[in-house]
């Protein structure tokens, strides 16, 4: 897995191997070979679930204006002087109830690096030496900024930038592409760049998804009533604004249901983690599973397909304050079917993705 001191000996390689252009005089600043980079990117970690890496955190997540649209003169007095005061301790007191002790370090960034392995090592089989594939976080660290600017030490003359969301939100995907696109305005040699579009119907994924739910289904005893989709949940008002991504979650159930050989009875759709006085998109997940209970629902299943990764949104309220809601309504056997994680078929996906945006420059 890559790391850090993983990085660093990477670009530092590469340095040693610059050259001065043929036909350059002697004093020409020396170029490292030209290669093509690949920069995965996941919405980011706290580095420890203490009071004052939470606050770091959480004030970079809820002050970007594509997460919370409000008016600074509004938000950021309450943000600051109310949120920020007890925010910190309780989603501290989440993350530690899920934390990786032994590394050090969030489930979530765990998992990313075990991607970025797996897609680099796919990447080296494919492309030798010629792509250099690295990770970054939107909040938190490792930043885009060191990441992109470590690419470009490295020599990457040509980078894409993949967010790791399968669907589009301003939220989530808009918000990776911008702070890129702030990295890019900093470099004296811009590289040319693409950036890739949401995957939500790409084949590969969906045969990934359907594949984890046949595996999670052939291992439980009694079939659940009903599998839960549940996505992230956005602000109603986004929807009317022209964001996408209700539209494209519901594709992806769909899409989903036709590959299981389903019907409607079987699946549904919901949307969880909501903040705020706001609507936002329904059916909420913590409120709609208790309603499958009382309608005597009482053995569900959930996913997150949303999610490339297990995060505090799947381990931590999924697995314990959307159960404890279905539960306390009488629900009997709750099931959580991992997301796809470093999944061999969803490598399998993601490496196609990136593939298929790469031609041209490969």
């Amino acid at each position: 897995m890559l790391d850090a001191k993983a990085s660093a000996t990477i670009v530092s390689d590469e340095v040693k191997q610059a050259k001065c252009p043929v036909h350059a005089p002697a004093d020409h600043p020396k170029i490292p070979p030209a290669k093509i980079g690949v920069l995965l990117a996941n919405l980011g970690t706290p580095d420890n679930y203490d009071y004052w890496s939470m606050r770091r955190y959480l004030n970079e997540f809820l002050s970007d204006r594509r997460v919370i649209d409000y008016s600074p003169w509004i938000w950021q007095p309450l943000l600051q002087l109310i949120i920020l005061t007890k925010r910190p301790f309780s989603s501290g007191e989440a993350y530690k109830s899920i934390w990786n002790e032994k590394d050090g370090e969030s489930p979530l960034m765990t998992i990313t690096k075990a991607q970025t392995s797996k897609i680099k090592d796919i990447m080296t089989q494919q492309h030798g030496d010629h792509v250099m594939v690295d990770f970054c976080m939107r909040y938190g660290n490792p930043s885009t900024k060191s990441k992109v600017r470590a690419m470009i030490e490295a020599g990457c003359q040509k980078i894409l930038f993949f967010p790791l969301y399968p669907h589009y939100a301003g939220a989530t995907s808009a918000t990776a592409n911008d702070q890129f696109f702030r990295c890019l305005m900093e470099e004296k040699w811009q590289p040319a760049t693409r950036t890739v579009q949401a995957y939500y119907e790409q084949p590969l994924y969906i045969e990934a998804l359907a594949q984890s739910v046949e595996k999670a289904y052939a291992d439980i005893e009694n079939r659940p009533d009903i599998l839960v989709c549940s996505y992230h949940g956005v602000p109603q008002r986004y929807l009317m604004e022209g964001d996408p991504y209700h539209c494209q979650c519901q594709k992806t159930t769909r899409l989903l249901k036709e590959r299981l050989g389903w019907d409607d009875t079987q699946i549904t759709t919901t949307f969880q983690s909501r903040f705020g006085p706001e609507e936002w998109l329904k059916p909420y997940t913590v409120e709609e599973v208790a309603r499958l209970a009382e309608d005597g629902k009482k053995k569900i299943a959930v996913m997150a397909p949303a999610f490339s990764a297990d995060c505090i949104e799947t381990l931590e309220e999924i697995n314990e304050e959307i159960k404890e809601s279905f539960e306390e309504a009488g629900g009997e056997e709750f099931t959580y079917i991992p997301c796809l994680n470093d999944d061999d078929a969803h490598m399998k996906a993601l490496t196609a993705i990136i593939d298929d945006n790469l031609k041209g420059w490969i």
